[in-house]
């Protein structure tokens, strides 16, 4: 009789509904709001009074927390607000990826092709495959930084000077430092190549709504705007505007291993694909450690985790001035905060840690 009880209470548990999945439709729904002390202290480093003269200081413009698909928190600051676009700046090199991704599942490519394959001005490095440039590791010479060395600074040339009509032909004329495949080097340049690469995958008649037709549009994004340059190349490095609301629709996409609804847009090996580190990242070469063109909150070579009090899973897509798109998987966390912040006081662990402080994640039912 036991055996015969515990069989009927089986059966009934597996008879009970799933609890419903929440996806954000026109807008998205509303959770349960959190207060207390820990709220207090997470708005206190990130919404510190702002000083619009000299720029110093912490300036969060916008910041959004998502949990099972439900918004818990919002707030913004200064000229943006819900519907305003915000420049992502770098973090768009991650959401490149995940076009990619669909573009990957619909068969145009594989990640060992060479990248020549798709953009003939990379005839002079045929042995850089698309892997190479998702990994941030094509091999070129290549100078990223901004502020500190402008004058030899091969992403300001591009963006800005004598690079900017092409970019994508730019950085491929640039000479080789070293085999491709090896070792990690921060470039916008590669981005763009990758950029390119997607224009002869899909051809020149769809390239132009691509973005919009593969990944803009069966999310529900309607504000988005990507720049291209003279050459009709989206920039993908650095121009993609995007509202806050709907960066976070690419993050819960993501935490849904590339599942939107019933419809697996991105192929999990592809999901896994962007947050597995890569064999060539050293540890401390950057502010988190590369994945496929995503941030990774992992150890590397026995150093710490970049962000100590975040999950080991955690992974992001980051910006310049402080842009951010957070990925927590394992506390069904989607967080996203955009910014201008100017003088390197914002700290991605602080944040984190002080979100997850404010957000706990609640026992499952």
């Amino acid at each position: 009789m036991p055996k015969a009880w515990l069989l009927l209470a089986l059966l009934l548990l597996l008879s009970l509904p799933a609890r419903a999945e929440e996806w954000p439709a026109l807008q998205w729904s509303q959770g349960t709001p959190a207060s207390g002390p820990a709220l207090q202290a997470l708005e206190y480093y990130a919404f510190v009074p702002r000083d619009d003269e000299s720029r110093q200081g912490i300036r969060t413009d916008a910041l959004l927390v998502i949990r099972d698909g439900r918004l818990l928190y919002e707030r913004y600051a200064g000229a943006t607000g819900p519907q305003t676009p915000h420049l992502a700046w770098s973090a768009s090199k991650s959401l490149l990826a995940v076009l990619l991704g669909v573009a990957f599942g619909e068969g145009r490519f594989q990640l060992q092709d060479p990248a020549a394959k798709f953009y003939p001005p990379l005839e002079a490095h045929p042995d850089i495959t698309l892997a190479d440039l998702l990994h941030w590791a094509s091999g070129l010479d290549w100078q990223e930084d901004y502020e500190y060395a402008p004058l030899n600074s091969s992403v300001v040339a591009m963006l800005y000077t004598r690079g900017h009509r092409d970019m994508a032909a730019f950085t491929a004329q640039q000479t080789a430092s070293g085999p491709p495949g090896q070792v990690f080097r921060y470039s916008s340049g590669d981005s763009n190549l990758l950029a390119a690469s997607l224009r002869g995958m899909v051809g020149e008649g769809q390239y132009a709504d691509y973005p919009w037709r593969a990944l803009f549009e069966p999310l529900g994004i309607t504000q988005a705007v990507w720049e291209r340059d003279a050459a009709g190349t989206f920039v993908a490095s650095s121009y993609l505007y995007l509202t806050a609301r709907d960066l976070a629709r690419i993050g819960l996409l993501m935490q849904r291993d590339g599942r939107w609804r019933d419809r697996q847009l991105l192929p999990k090996a592809w999901v896994e694909f962007c947050r597995t580190p890569f064999r060539g990242y050293r540890a401390n070469q950057d502010v988190a450690v590369a994945g496929g063109h995503w941030w990774l909150n992992r150890e590397v070579d026995g150093a710490p985790r970049p962000w100590p009090d975040a999950p080991a899973d955690t992974y992001a897509a980051l910006g310049h001035w402080g842009q951010a798109l957070y990925v927590l998987p394992a506390q069904r966390l989607v967080i996203v905060r955009y910014g201008d912040d100017r003088d390197g006081s914002y700290q991605h662990n602080e944040l984190l840690k002080r979100v997850l402080a404010a957000f706990a994640t609640p026992e499952q039912p």
